[in-house]
């Protein structure tokens, strides 16, 4: 399974879930299943602007795991 590890930078980054709410613009209910890991997709234009915002390559942003 492929997850998001958008949680970790973000503590890692000393940023709040909200704050990267409002910089992606999305719906609250898109946003949270997708730091959630609860979506099926992810639109490459909000991966080129979490990468830009966390300064990292979407290796970063995801990682595989056994669940």
């Amino acid at each position: 399974m492929i997850k998001l590890r958008v949680l970790d930078i973000l503590k890692q980054k000393n940023k709040t879930k909200y704050w990267l709410y409002k910089q992606l613009g999305m719906s609250y209910q898109n946003f949270n299943k997708m730091v959630n890991n609860e979506t099926k997709s992810i639109k490459y234009e909000n991966i080129e602007i979490m990468c830009n915002l966390f300064e990292c390559t979407p290796n970063d942003l995801f990682e595989i795991t056994d669940e």
